[in-house]
Parts: structure tokens; sequence; C-alpha cells
């Protein structure tokens, strides 16, 4: 079965090579500094998420370029029209009515990071009663964090107090320094802020709390359709014969399993 996915997927890419490509044919990519999935380096947005888009981007035979920002000023030049395509977002229902998604790139999860020495093993909601939870905003994080405190307080639990940051490390580094009882986070973030910020035996990952996929999103008034629907086709052909996934691990990361999330619409 592997063999025969992979033979149709070389087939689809052949194909594609096959479509003539025009100067028009080009998507502006923004994103915001989120080792390790993509980050700066040397002045340059680098990390498996641009290698991944880039590769998909050459083998469609479209130029893409790449520019990191805040996050809040990302999504104005999405909507403003001077940006094309976002990158290592999750899905919602109102990013869906403005943008179309590529399949699932990488498989991580949620989850919450405790001080060292709080002996946690997250696995209910209860365990964190009147927590003092940190945690990067405006986010999807952020939202499925308000979703745990509004299910708490629906259950009659002592519910948790949400400390918003628009630095996701700074909630890393007062969990550290003890002026919060946990951070919420996506787990390969926070993995790499503690290596980051030198919190290795200061802040630990306490469990899961739900796993989540990433993907790479084209905006709906994208002026060229058809452009967008050959970046979508060469992407499923990629992941079909396994080079997607082979770029993701060779970052030590974990990719989505061919079909994994919501399919693209």
């Amino acid at each position: 079965m592997n063999r025969l996915k992979a033979l149709a997927g070389g087939w689809a890419l052949a194909c594609l090579a096959f479509q003539p490509a025009t100067a028009q044919d080009t998507l502006r990519f923004v994103t915001l500094e989120f080792s390790p999935f993509i980050y700066g380096e040397n002045q340059q947005v680098a990390g498996p998420a641009r290698e991944v888009i880039e590769t998909v981007c050459t083998t469609a035979g479209i130029t893409c370029s790449f520019d990191i920002y805040p996050w809040r000023r990302a999504q104005e030049l999405m909507k403003a029209g001077q940006a094309d395509g976002m990158m290592v977002i999750g899905r919602n229902p109102g990013r869906e009515a403005w943008l179309r998604f590529s399949p699932a790139m990488f498989r991580t999860e949620y989850g919450f990071f405790v001080g060292a020495d709080n002996a946690l093993a997250y696995q209910d909601p209860k365990q964190i009663a009147s927590y003092k939870v940190g945690v990067f905003a405006p986010s999807n994080t952020a939202r499925t964090l308000k979703d745990i405190r509004a299910a708490m307080e629906q259950s009659g639990l002592e519910a948790i107090e949400i400390d918003e940051r628009p630095d996701d490390a700074a909630g890393f580094r007062k969990l550290a320094a003890g002026r919060l009882d946990a951070v919420f986070s996506n787990r390969d973030r926070g993995r790499d802020i503690i290596k980051t910020e030198k919190l290795s035996g200061k802040v630990r990952y306490a469990g899961q709390h739900k796993a989540i996929f990433y993907y790479a999103g084209i905006t709906r008034s994208y002026p060229r359709p058809e452009v967008a629907d050959r970046f979508f086709s060469t992407w499923k052909a990629l992941t079909a014969n396994g080079r997607i996934q082979k770029t993701i691990k060779n970052h030590g990361l974990e990719p989505a399993e061919p079909g994994a999330g919501a399919s693209q619409p």
C-alpha cells in the first residue's frame, strides 16, 4: 500500500511539473517567530516550516517569499491583502472563514508546564483548580485555555486565573520565578523556550491536554486561485511520497500523518 501511495505521489508530481508557471505565480508568506518550527537565522526566515513550504513552492513552480512579524501585524498584512499566506498556524472557525488550509504539517500538543518542584502529572483540569496560568495571546492556545476555564466553571471547580502575554517566553520566565503556577503552551515550543532561556531544572512539562496540528494557510481573497490550487495539490503529492515527513523528522519534530487533522477545503 505504501508503495502504491509513493507511485501515485510520483505520478502526481510528474504531472504538476508540466504545468507552465508565469511571473505572477508568487506567494508571500508571513509568520511569527515560533521556534523550533520557524525562526529567524542570519537575517533570513529558517526552520522546518520554511523548508517544507519552499519545497512545495519549488516543485509547483511558484516563487515564494517569507517574512517574520509580530503575530498581530502578520494577520493585519494578510487581511489587508499585503501577504498571501501564513504558516505554522492552527485551524479554528474564525480562520476557516478567510483562509484555505494546507494538509496538516506538524503533529504536536498543547499541555501544561510547571515549576520543577511541582509533582503534577497532568490528566484532568481538577488538578489545576485555582492555578494562575500563563499563556501566549492572542492565539489558539489562549482560546483553548479559556475553554478549559469555562468548563471548570461549569463543573463547579475553582477556575484558573489566566495571565495573557504577547511574548510567550515571558510566561516561562515568570513561572521559573515562582510568579505563576503553570504555563499552557505548545509542547515543542515550550521545550525550545526552556532550552533558549536556560530554564532547565526550573521548569518542566507536566502533561498533555490535547493533540493539535499545524498548517499553512492561503487567504481566500488571493486573486489567482489556480496557483493556490497547484500549491495544495503539490503539497498532497509530496506528502504521499513521504518527502514532507522526512524534512520534518530531520529536525527532530513529529510530522502529521497523511490525512490527519481537518481536510483542506
